[in-house]
């Protein structure tokens, strides 16, 4: 599979947005935190959504994806956090 450089920015776009909403949410700052938070919580909210077989009922799919990866960033910053504290 390879990426053209559209697709590169949206994937970026959508990290640094999602990270973002979900520092509203658990705390932190700083654009290169929100883009891997966001980044990683996009492949950690994917899954959880497929593997409990929800889906949003919004009609935009990128508005759907950040979403979800902003979700999925908040699932793993907590869970993150509970690592560190034990």
């Amino acid at each position: 599979m390879t990426l053209d450089a559209q697709t590169v920015v949206i994937i970026l776009v959508v990290g640094l947005i999602s990270g973002w909403l979900a520092s509203f949410v658990v705390g932190g700052y700083g654009a290169v935190r929100y883009l891997v938070t966001g980044l990683l919580g996009a492949i950690v909210g994917s899954y959880l959504f497929a593997a409990l077989n929800l889906r949003l009922p919004i009609g935009d799919p990128l508005i759907a994806q950040i979403v979800v990866a902003a979700i999925g960033a908040i699932v793993l910053v907590l869970l993150a956090r509970l690592v560190v504290r034990t």
